[in-house]
């Protein structure tokens, strides 16, 4: 199958740009764990997507027929802000042919990462995963490397965003919503990611040194 890119050459430019500036980042958030989880045991919870649970979001679905990139990333993570403009263009210009889902993975050394994601997920209760998400790397740059909480200000996106903020606040503070992000976290760990953002494709990770390791690897899943 031969594909033509939808993009402009600015915007590859940009793309490539960001994917040179996201990898450059990526040394500096690396984490090395002195121990691996077992593998998830993946008995009715294991997703229709490869790389997914059924508690997964998935952004982007055309279906099981087509290729599935699952990114799992921190919110905190300058490198994953680096890749938001990338991914988005990426999902516009494969719209239709790939679905894509994220998968949270908070690491440790970012103080605001778990109350980012934890924000995250209380806004998917109410269906506004997509806004939150976006809103979370769009501001990145005026919360990220804080060592305080930005739960305030956290919950005043999720004002913006027009949430009922009753069922927020008690989203927010419910364990449950914490341990729906620790489940992504430890399949992250299970599955050998050390460093975000780390991108799966059909379930198999990739190893990221430049653009087109990525979209030819994209590519060459549509095609098979």
């Amino acid at each position: 199958m031969t594909r033509t890119s939808t993009l402009s050459t600015p915007a590859k430019a940009t793309i490539a740009a960001g994917i040179v500036v996201a990898l450059l980042t990526i040394s500096a958030v690396v984490y090395s764990f002195a121990s691996r989880p077992a593998a998830p045991d993946p008995a009715g919870a294991e997703g229709a997507l490869p790389g997914t649970r059924t508690s997964t979001h998935v952004l982007d679905e055309v279906g099981p027929e087509a290729p599935t990139l699952v990114e799992f990333l921190d919110f905190e993570c300058e490198a994953c802000g680096a890749f938001y403009p990338v991914i988005e263009q990426l999902r516009e210009e494969y719209a239709g042919e790939i679905n894509f889902a994220i998968r949270y993975f908070p690491l440790p050394g970012h103080f605001n990462a778990m109350n980012a994601a934890i924000a995250v997920e209380a806004a998917a209760q109410q269906d506004a995963l997509e806004p939150m998400y976006s809103k979370m790397f769009e501001t990145q740059e005026q919360w990220g490397e804080q060592q305080t909480s930005e739960e305030a200000r956290f919950r005043s996106y999720a004002e913006e965003l027009g949430l009922d903020m009753v069922a927020y606040d008690s989203a927010v503070a419910d364990p449950a919503t914490r341990a729906r992000v620790e489940e992504d976290y430890n399949d992250a760990r299970a599955l050998g990611a050390s460093s975000t953002p780390t991108f799966f494709l059909e379930g198999e990770q990739l190893q990221l040194t430049q653009l087109t390791d990525l979209t030819d690897a994209i590519d060459r899943a549509i095609a098979d």
